[in-house]
C-alpha cells in the first residue's frame, strides 16, 4: 500500500497501547526483509535510516526504493530519518519525499533546541511530513551519532512545554535506555514516561530497544511508548547470518542463495519484535 504519515502510524498505536517497530535498515536487502516481516505479521512498520546510511546511498534512491517496496506490501509503512542534527540533511530527505525525521538538537541549549525544532516542524508541515524531537541525549553511540553519557534530564514540565511549543509528532525522552549493547542491566525510568504522557498525551519513542526484556518492552509500551527503535539487533542479525552461511558453505558462490538465507534470518528477527510489541494483526 502507499506510504502513510508517521502520525497515522503512531497515533493508533499510542491510543491502543501497542508498539510499532522502527528498524534501522542499511540497504535494500534489510529494507525488504523488514517490510516482508510486517506483511507476514500484518503489522504497521517504520523503516528508519541513519544519516550515515543516507550519505552512503542517497536520499532519493532510498526514498524510491522504499516507495516501490512498500507499494507491494499490504501494510502501513513510513520512511523516517533517524538522529539528524543537520537541518539541511532533514530538508534534503523531506524534499525527496521522506515521511518524517528525528531532529536531534539534544547537544544544544533548551531555547536553541526549541527554536530550531519549531523551524523543522514548520518545514515538515509544508511537505505533509512528521517530526520526532528530543531534549536529552540518549546514552550510547550509534552510526557515529551520540555520546557515552546520557544527557541531563529536563524536568517533566519542560518536556511537556517542548512538545506543545514545537508541535512534534512524537517525543524521545531519556529513560535509562542506551544505543548499542547493554553492558549492565539498564535501570529504566518507567515513571518518567508515565509522567510525561499523563501531562501531555503524545506518542513516546523508545530508543535503545536491542537487549531489553520482553517484560520491559511491554511495560514501556503500556506506558505510552508507541515507537520502538531497533538498530543494533538488525545489524547483528545481518552480520551473523552472513558469517554463518559463508562458514557453512565456504565454496558456495551464489549471491542469490546467500541473500535469501540472510533475508530469512532478518524476517524472523523482525517478526519476533513485532509480535512482542503487539503490532501483529494491527495493519
Amino acid at each position: 500500500m502507499p506510504a502513510v504519515s508517521l502520525r497515522d502510524i503512531l497515533q493508533p498505536a499510542f491510543e491502543a497501547r501497542y508498539g510499532v517497530g522502527a528498524f534501522n535498515i542499511v540497504n535494500d536487502l534489510t529494507m525488504a526483509a523488514v517490510l516482508d516481516a510486517a506483511a507476514e505479521t500484518r503489522s504497521p512498520v517504520i523503516i528508519q535510516v541513519s544519516v550515515k546510511t543516507v550519505k552512503m546511498w542517497g536520499a532519493k534512491l532510498l526514498q524510491r526504493m522504499f516507495v516501490e517496496m512498500a507499494s507491494h506490501r499490504p501494510v502501513p509503512a513510513t520512511l523516517h530519518l533517524d538522529h539528524c542534527p543537520d537541518i539541511e540533511m532533514i530538508k534534503i530527505c523531506l524534499d525527496a519525499g521522506w515521511n518524517s525525521a528525528l531532529f536531534d538538537a539534544s547537544s544544544l541549549s533548551y531555547q536553541e533546541n526549541l527554536r530550531l525544532c519549531q523551524e523543522v516542524v514548520a518545514f515538515a508541515k509544508k511537505h505533509g511530513a512528521g517530526v520526532e524531537g528530543e531534549l536529552e541525549a540518549v546514552r550510547g553511540i550509534e552510526d557515529d551519532v551520540g555520546s557515552d553519557a546520557e544527557g541531563e534530564l529536563a524536568p517533566v514540565e519542560r518536556c511537556v512545554e517542548f512538545i506543545e511549543a514545537t508541535g512534534i509528532d512524537c517525543f524521545a525522552p531519556a529513560i535509562g535506555t542506551a544505543h548499542g549493547l547493554y553492558k549492565t542491566e539498564p535501570k529504566i525510568n518507567f515513571e518518567r514516561v508515565e509522567a510525561i504522557v499523563a501531562r501531555c498525551p503524545t506518542p513516546i519513542v523508545l530508543h535503545g530497544g536491542t537487549g531489553l526484556s520482553n517484560e520491559t518492552f511491554k511495560k514501556l509500551i503500556a506506558a505510552g511508548c508507541a515507537k520502538v527503535n531497533i538498530s543494533t539487533m538488525l545489524k547483528i542479525t545481518f552480520a551473523d547470518s552472513l558469517k554463518t552461511y559463508l562458514e557453512a558453505k565456504p565454496k558456495e558462490y551464489d549471491p542469490m542463495k546467500l541473500q535469501k538465507a540472510v533475508h530469512a534470518d532478518l524476517v524472523k528477527m523482525a517478526k519476533g519484535f513485532m509480535e512482542t510489541f503487539g503490532s501483529a494483526g494491527r495493519a
